[in-house]
């Protein structure tokens, strides 16, 4: 088995989607300025432990590649003591309680009504064992679904 049909069968058994990149759609010059594009609100916005390590960021990258364009495109917020700035989003994924707690706390509650909030380990417990990778796994996927639900 090549090693091309055996990822393809890898992913299929996870239940994730590959992504092949197309070229884009010529713009006509008038459509392409940015001032007359309206402010969109993100897919997704994930909230990260102040201070990650490069191993767990990594981690996580590659995890967030793994489920598409739209969450490995998603803003990436340390929290730390301060309080919360995060933008609006149609969900976030909060990566250890702290952060769960800090969503809470900070932003509107219409917005958390509105918005998907999923929770997942911290990157440390996930980078620890295979629990936290399963667990994390989970996440994206509920993540990915709600996206999914929201139009797109």
């Amino acid at each position: 088995m090549t090693q091309a049909a055996h990822r393809a069968r890898l992913l299929r058994a996870l239940g994730v989607t590959p992504w092949r990149r197309r070229a884009a759609p010529a713009v006509p010059e008038r459509e392409s300025s940015v001032a007359a594009m309206p402010a969109a609100e993100p897919d997704c916005v994930v909230l990260l432990p102040a201070g990650c390590a490069p191993r767990e960021l990594d981690l996580l990258g590659r995890a967030f590649l793994a489920f598409g364009p739209r969450l490995a495109r998603a803003a990436r917020i340390e929290v730390g003591a301060a309080p919360l700035q995060a933008p609006r989003a149609r969900a976030y994924l909060a990566l250890g309680e702290a952060q769960a707690h800090a969503l809470g706390r900070d932003l509107p509650a219409e917005w958390l009504h509105q918005a998907h909030v999923v929770l997942a380990d911290t990157p440390a417990v996930v980078l620890a064992g295979g629990d936290g990778k399963r667990r994390l796994w989970s996440a994206l996927r509920a993540l990915r679904r709600a996206l999914a639900a929201h139009g797109g």
